[in-house]
Parts: C-alpha cells; structure tokens; sequence
C-alpha cells in the first residue's frame, strides 16, 4: 500500500528523471477530493487526449468539460515533451475500471482483459494526458514518447514500482482505445530499460 506522494516531492521527482515541467496556476490543490479519497495509490495511467492544440488541450484538462469537471489528470504532456502540471490529488482521468486488472498491476503480474468496470481508478492511479488526436494516425514524437517514460519511470522510481505498474486507460476500462498510436506493451519495456 502506497501513499500518494506530497505535491513538491512529486515535482522534484519528474525534474530530477530530467523533464521540463511547467506549473499550472495552482494544480498543487486543484482536484476532485471532496468526492473521495485519494490513495491508496498503484500505478500510472496514460492516457490520450483526442485534442490537438497546446494551450487548448492543457486548459481542457485543467477545466474539465460540462459532463465531466476538471481536473482530467495530474500532467498533460505535450508534443514537444513538456509536462504541464494541472492538478494534484484525485483527478478525473481513470474513472470505473477492472478489479481483477487493480489486483494485477497491484502483484506486478500481467494484466487480464478488461471485462468489468466496478472499481474506482481515480483513487488508485496517478493520471497523465498526452497530446494526441488518437486517431492512430496523428504521430508520437520521440521527444513526448521519451518524457511518457520519464513520467512513468519517475514514479515508479519513488514507490518501487515496476514497469507492470504503468498501464494505458485501454487496459483498464472496457470500451477504452487510449493510448492508440504506441502500444502500452513498447512503453513498459521503455520504462523498465530506464529503471535499470
């Protein structure tokens, strides 16, 4: 069982993994915790936008939309590899989600197939937005793939963690196509050549 992070050690741990960050108005309190708990926490999730546009993009996860208020995740990671920050604590990004993959990201083991959506992912994973229209035809620079890796990598590093506790929201929640254009299979191994 691992507590969450505090904010500026969160922030000290992406810069020094050798990422550039940038501060969102005041994300360290920004989030959705009057609706629960955050923490326990198990694993990242990564996500894509469906957006394109740099300042649209970070604004929509910072604000949320009508159906679904902000914050959608704690980092928005842009094409050029920068990490906008834009809230800390539990952020709308995972949403309801498979308990037997919890059980399996939890064990490091593989994960199974997503077939139920009966567990609450926003308390369990840390949540990060990368900019892509998810059409899987809109292109991964290497520099964004490469500051994914430093992101996963970063937090395995202060929990312990594995690779096996970096999934894509495909591999949580039935239905879900995200990330599309990589495959979650070629970041995990990136992660893990990182954490060697």
């Amino acid at each position: 069982m691992a507590p969450p992070m505090p904010a500026a050690g969160f922030l000290d741990r992406l810069r020094r993994e050798g990422l550039t960050v940038v501060e969102v108005g005041e994300w360290e309190q920004h989030n959705r915790n009057h609706k629960g708990p955050w923490g326990p926490v198990y694993g990242v999730m990564i996500h894509h936008t469906a957006s394109a546009g740099d300042e649209r993009t970070i604004g929509l996860c910072r604000a949320g939309r009508a159906d679904l208020p902000g914050p959608l995740c704690h980092g928005v990671i842009t094409k050029d590899g920068v990490v906008h920050l834009v809230g800390y604590g539990r952020v709308n990004h995972a949403g309801l989600g498979d308990d037997d993959v919890l059980r399996a990201v939890i064990a490091e083991k593989a994960l199974p197939l997503d077939n139920e959506a009966n567990t609450d992912g926003n308390r369990h994973f840390y949540g990060f937005e990368c900019e892509n229209l998810g059409n899987g035809k809109d292109p991964w620079p290497e520099v964004q793939l490469e500051a994914i890796e430093k992101v996963a990598a970063a937090i395995c590093r202060h929990h312990g963690w594995t690779e096996r506790s970096v999934i894509g929201h495909l591999e949580w929640q039935p239905g879900k196509v995200d990330p599309r254009g990589f495959t979650m299979a070629s970041m995990r191994a990136r992660v893990r050549d990182r954490l060697k």
